[in-house]
């Protein structure tokens, strides 16, 4: 099984910061994505970046390369789309904050199952979680990149970028370690399934 990581916007996104500028949604969740890929490969799964460069690669081209390694790998691959989450245009401060995982619309029992080990294992941690409903972990939305991608595919919100808290526990040694413990043990609890 093929890992695919999607790490959220590029440095040409408009917004997609912090109010004070010192969380940048591009540059972190590539931070993010490196830890995942590194602490994946460590316990002997095969993972990659779907973007490996700076800028916004557009979400059909995003969709388009997990949809190819996805066939090449006799449908052997499953998606994470990393990214911070927003409560406004980030240019105030806001209250809403926590961890959530989303799935799209159409989504497949095993991208529901994929959200369901991820929202596990970060109430086990545990962080704060927003969730749909009490005894839901997961959200369900009309989101593109899990959608319109052919393998099993969930989109986390790691915490809120326009919220002070947070953002000091996301630019936290901590917060990053924690952020990426949860992919890291979420994706190998789906795997062992």
């Amino acid at each position: 099984m093929k890992v695919l990581i999607d790490n959220g916007h590029g440095e040409n996104t408009p917004g997609k910061r912090s109010p004070d500028g010192r969380l940048r949604e591009w540059a972190y969740t590539r931070e993010i994505a490196d830890m995942v890929i590194f602490g994946l490969r460590k316990k002997g799964v095969n993972a990659e970046r779907i973007v490996k460069e700076d800028t916004d690669a557009p979400l059909s081209e995003r969709c388009r390369r997990a949809n190819d390694i996805y066939k090449e790998t006799g449908k052997k691959a499953i998606l994470v789309s990393i990214h911070c989450n927003a409560a406004s245009s980030g240019t105030n401060w806001m209250n809403a904050k926590g961890w959530s995982v989303f799935v799209s619309n159409n989504a497949s029992s095993n991208s529901k199952r994929l959200a369901e080990c991820l929202g596990q294992i970060a109430e086990c941690i545990p962080v704060p979680i927003r969730k749909p409903m009490p005894n839901q972990l997961y959200w369900q939305q009309n989101l593109a990149i899990c959608r319109d991608t052919n393998c099993p595919a969930v989109l986390t919100e790691n915490f809120f970028q326009d919220n002070k808290e947070d953002v000091e526990y996301l630019l936290s040694q901590e917060g990053k370690q924690t952020v990426a413990q949860i992919h890291i043990d979420g994706i190998v609890k789906y795997l062992s399934l």
